[in-house]
């Protein structure tokens, strides 16, 4: 059986999940008093944000960006409450480079408001008055966000803390609620503006899972302003595993527990409420239970009504059953001699091959570049991780799956030589990994990325709350407010402390 916590503390909590959501929530409940188990299936910490190492190259599993370590930011304040330094970082200027199809000079992000207001003028004449509003919404949204606001709230202590957040300047955002970015562009007569609706599907697809016609305006308002100062995506030096190694550092500096190779295979409930979870030790194969009185689940919601299975309450498991198909993720992860990169080469740039193509399935990629020094790959060499969205259905249907993955690797790295120098001879590791690899290593169901669309229906007040209809069963990670991303992850588990902690 699993070894028990001290007893005298505050109430038991076990933790679902060592990504950086489930991580975050365990630190802080442990630096708060709370008994704090986490367990994961998993070799290493940090789920889509955890790293693997191939003959000296260091390669991010999936998350190769982080914002929020900024005075303010969420990492930033995190990291202050749990007494850890933040990891060292390089700011990403250009955040990322875009190119569409047939096009040699990028869409350069840039990280000064100026540069990136000159940027848009001079790639999309007459958007002024859109990008106007999308930086006014931003700033609304922000200012709101910091303070703190849970969404939805689902009991009157989730309904003050949201009233507390708002002010009169949060009401200009009201009338947009149920607007999406096509919307917005057919209201300033950008429908047609070919150019600008590809460049921000290419840019929405990342953040949002969807593109503009689909993505909810005021979260697009954030995705699309949040890589510029005071906020800003930077590049870890090391890895992105630098986060989750100092959350765990933090978590057993406080006294909370870690568990790797466990696999919680069911969450007990009983009368409602919450009393454990069964948990498989992938070492010895032993099966034991392990009690809570607070778990928190750092899951999809796909996952999480299959650990409840009966349990599931018959509402919330048809909700998630009519959610909208999710993504998967295709990724080459090439270890490289360093003549293969352009001098200059941006970390982050994003391709679109075919204008007639769909976002995703090799006609465009989101690429990943290491900087010299950045302890990614040794002196003279370096890495790129390469990758697109695909339908995870056919990967676990493919009767060749071999095939299937060489077919996408060989047009991939063919892409990605007409902007780098690739050759049997730069080409010094290569790998890769599909929606099987993920959901093999990650438990993602059948390898699902990046949360839950963004769609209005979906997001902000209308997504899937942390406070799930399980008494003491909260829900942390992409799949609730405020979405994808390690900063995303990081707000929903500061969010269920702060609940937690309120119940106490």
């Amino acid at each position: 059986m699993l070894s028990r916590l001290a007893s005298d503390r505050k109430s038991r909590v076990v933790v679902i999940g060592a990504g950086i959501g489930g991580l975050t929530a365990a630190a802080l409940l442990t630096r708060r008093g709370y008994q704090v188990l986490v367990l994961d299936q998993a070799i290493v910490p940090g789920g889509c944000a955890s790293t693997f190492k191939r003959k000296g190259f260091t390669f991010d599993v999936g998350a190769t960006q982080v914002a929020g370590l900024e005075p303010g930011g969420i990492h930033h304040r995190i990291f202050t409450e749990l007494e850890i330094d933040l990891p060292e970082a390089t700011p990403c200027d250009p955040a990322c480079a875009v190119y569409l199809p047939g096009e040699t000079q990028p869409i350069n992000v840039w990280r000064d408001r100026r540069k990136w207001k000159a940027e848009r003028e001079k790639q999309f004449p007459g958007s002024d008055r859109f990008w106007q509003l999308i930086d006014n919404l931003f700033q609304a949204s922000w200012a709101f966000q910091a303070r703190d606001p849970v969404l939805p709230p689902r009991n009157i202590w989730d309904l003050w803390q949201l009233t507390q957040a708002v002010r009169p300047g949060t009401l200009t955002t009201l009338p947009y609620t149920f607007l999406t970015v096509g919307d917005a562009l057919r209201g300033h007569g950008l429908e047609d503006d070919w150019r600008l609706r590809t460049f921000l599907d290419l840019q929405l697809k990342l953040y949002s899972q969807v593109d503009a016609e689909e993505t909810a305006l005021l979260y697009a308002a954030t995705a699309l302003s949040v890589s510029q100062s005071p906020q800003g995506l930077s590049h870890l030096h090391g890895s992105m595993q630098v986060l989750s190694d100092r959350l765990v550092e933090a978590l057993e500096k406080y006294g909370g527990k870690l568990l790797m190779r466990h696999s919680v295979e069911k969450i007990l409930v009983e009368n409602g409420k919450v009393k454990g979870v069964l948990v498989r030790n992938q070492k010895n194969q032993e099966v034991g239970t392990e009690p809570a009185d607070e778990i928190v689940a750092n899951v999809t919601v796909q996952n999480l009504v299959q650990l409840l299975g009966r349990n599931a309450p018959q509402g919330y498991k048809q909700r998630v059953d009519k959610l909208p198909e999710a993504s998967g993720a295709f990724v080459v992860y090439l270890g490289l001699d360093e003549t293969a990169i352009p001098p200059g080469c941006p970390p982050h740039l994003q391709f679109m091959y075919d204008r007639n193509g769909a976002i995703g399935e090799n006609n465009s990629l989101f690429v990943s570049v290491s900087r010299a020094g950045d302890g990614r790959a040794p002196e003279g060499k370096g890495t790129i991780i390469a990758s697109s969205f695909v339908d995870p259905k056919p990967w676990w249907r493919s009767e060749d799956y071999e095939a299937m993955k060489e077919k996408y690797t060989q047009e991939a790295i063919a892409r990605l030589g007409q902007f780098f120098h690739l050759t049997p001879e730069t080409i010094l590791h290569q790998e890769t990994a599909t929606p099987r690899t993920f959901a093999r290593y990650t438990a993602r169901d059948r390898g699902i990325v990046g949360g839950i669309g963004q769609r209005v229906p979906t997001f902000g007040p209308f997504g899937f709350a942390n406070r799930t209809p399980v008494k003491n069963l909260w829900l942390v990670g992409d799949s609730t407010h405020p979405g994808e991303g390690t900063a995303g992850v990081s707000y929903s588990a500061l969010t269920v402390v702060r609940q937690i902690e309120a119940m106490q």
